[in-house]
């Protein structure tokens, strides 16, 4: 080969090397963890979120199994697990985390991580964010709810059921930090709707139930679960209070007897 020929092959493949370099580089696998909090592995409804999740990824480009790695943690509603598995991730070290739920998001935000969350009903009062329009730091993500809300759960509640007097606001301090703002809320509209609102903390089981015969004992009582994970963790339970289902039938996610 010519030197000038030489020259010329060598210049050109020099030039593509920029343009492989890039698409190697988009092609890089990434490793996105998601933290599913309040979720086990068999919810119908998180693997449905899971479905929606995946598929919005792939409209973007991003394809499992070729350019990311998808690592999905179920740890549940109990916080000490969620920690637990939180831990677990902060030691792998994960290119970008999505994180599910107040405590769930809690729990990894000083590890450093980029984070995305979901499912979150205050991030700027739990510390996630310095504000919704410049977040700031390493989170970003979605709010689901914000206080004023619980007003209008209050609102619908009178609206289905208007002889409703006393309402129990069912929330567990431990995994609804947030809890207080729609209390709040919740109080200020019952004074305009001629009801009243008692804050409920809710720890397990029996404190539910608790809940459930004090406004029972009363008459025209109302309950309103809170949007958090112990509430939709208990949900079967609270339904099947609500509709009169023995206590025991409706730990064991038994349907109830007709009538």
């Amino acid at each position: 080969m010519r030197r000038r020929d030489f020259i010329k092959v060598v210049a050109a493949s020099a030039a593509a090397w920029p343009l492989a370099a890039r698409a190697q580089q988009r092609e890089k696998m990434r490793r996105v963890t998601v933290l599913l909090g309040g979720l086990e592995f068999y919810d119908a409804s998180g693997q449905a979120e899971i479905a929606a999740f995946e598929g919005g990824l792939k409209e973007l480009g991003w394809t499992p199994g070729r350019n990311v790695d998808l690592d999905y943690h179920w740890p549940g509603a109990q916080t000490a697990r969620v920690r637990a598995v939180a831990n677990e991730i902060v030691a792998a070290r994960p290119d970008l985390v999505v994180s599910r739920s107040t405590p769930a998001t809690a729990a990894l935000m000083h590890a450093g991580l980029p984070i995305v969350f979901v499912l979150v009903a205050d991030p700027i009062g739990s510390g996630f964010v310095q504000n919704l329009g410049r977040p700031g730091g390493n989170l970003t993500g979605f709010s689901t709810f914000e206080p004023s809300v619980g007003g209008k759960w209050l609102a619908l509640l009178k609206e289905a059921a208007p002889k409703v007097s006393r309402i129990s606001l069912l929330f567990n301090p431990e995994t609804a930090p947030f809890a207080e703002g729609y209390l709040h809320s919740a109080q200020a509209a019952a004074q305009m709707l001629g009801a009243t609102v008692i804050s409920a903390p809710c720890g397990n089981d029996a404190d539910i139930q608790g809940a459930f015969a004090a406004r029972a004992r009363e008459g025209d009582g109302g309950i309103i679960g809170i949007a958090d994970t112990f509430v939709a963790d208990h949900r079967d339970l609270i339904i099947a209070l609500a509709i009169g289902c023995p206590p025991s039938m409706a730990i064991r996610s038994l349907p109830c007897p007709a009538g």
